[in-house]
């Protein structure tokens, strides 16, 4: 592959500014909406459901066992081996139908089987893993400003964190949207999106301090457009080498995979736009306003 270079690119972000935050405002103001009209697809994990652990009486697959469930809508489950023929499944339902198709299922594509625990999962446990969530989430928040608060300025700090806030928004809004299953694994991978995003932001952010001196002579909106500029290259080899793996998780890697690969896939192309876009319009706009503060 070749890198891309962007050594002599000029390019004024800067001048749509405007745009670009008028637009992100929409969509996270969408996002909002969706999620508070629509909700979210909240697996077992959050919501409760059932366990039930089976003994096949001939070894089988766990993808072969999904692909089953699959076709019953029921591909989601968590799906856990213990032997060749000993499996534990959890799925997001409460009701004896479900549970007696969920086995009639098996049975038929399976033969034989022996039912060997029948589990009801409360809500409770979703709760406890809900809340855990968005402590894990604020924790990491509120420790992203305070880092950046001491290694740069204040203003860079509120810029990172309205960039990650921006993010994480537009990811949710597009799981409520695609009505995708949020589960434990969406937690990894919008924990993960938040470290490449803020890893992104701080390599803008961090060029734009070191240019800082020049701020005066240049203006902010020139020295924010250079800084850009100067590690665009960077930004760009970054998320492409990054973004091909994931596709092909996505395409090639199931169910299960696929849901986090798609999550990964979109906090790479928002965190990407949002590095460049907010982040860096929120340090130019607070410096053209606030210039002392």
């Amino acid at each position: 592959m070749v890198a891309f270079n962007a050594s002599k690119l000029n390019l004024p972000f800067m001048k749509y500014r405007f745009y670009a935050i008028v637009i992100s405002l929409v969509l996270v103001a969408a996002s909002l909406g969706l999620i508070a009209s629509k909700g979210l697809n909240l697996s077992v994990d959050f919501t409760g459901g059932l366990v039930l652990q089976v003994e096949f009486s001939s070894s089988v697959q766990v993808a072969d066992i999904r692909a089953s469930l699959s076709k019953i809508g029921q591909g989601q489950a968590v799906i856990q081996a213990y032997d060749n023929n000993e499996v534990l499944i959890r799925f997001q339902a409460q009701d004896e139908e479900v549970r007696r198709e969920v086995l009639d299922t098996l049975k038929k594509d399976f033969g034989g089987l022996k039912i060997l625990k029948i589990d009801k999962v409360g809500p409770v446990v979703g709760q406890e893993l809900r809340s855990q969530a968005f402590i894990a989430l604020a924790l990491a928040l509120t420790g992203i400003l305070i880092y950046m608060a001491f290694r740069f300025k204040f203003r860079f700090g509120v810029a990172a964190v309205f960039s990650l806030i921006h993010d994480s928004v537009i990811m949710l809004g597009i799981y409520s949207l695609t009505g995708k299953e949020v589960s434990v694994a969406f937690i990894a991978a919008i924990l993960t999106v938040v470290g490449y995003s803020l890893n992104d932001s701080i390599v803008v952010l961090d060029r734009v301090r070191e240019n800082w001196p020049s701020a005066r002579t240049k203006g902010v909106i020139e020295l924010v457009d250079m800084s850009i500029n100067q590690t665009l290259a960077r930004t760009i080899n970054t998320s492409v080498t990054t973004l091909l793996p994931v596709l092909a998780m996505y395409i090639f890697g199931g169910e299960v995979i696929s849901n986090f690969a798609f999550a990964f896939l979109v906090g790479i192309i928002v965190g990407t736009y949002s590095s460049v876009y907010i982040a860096s319009a929120v340090v130019a706009e607070w410096y053209l306003r606030y210039p002392k503060f």
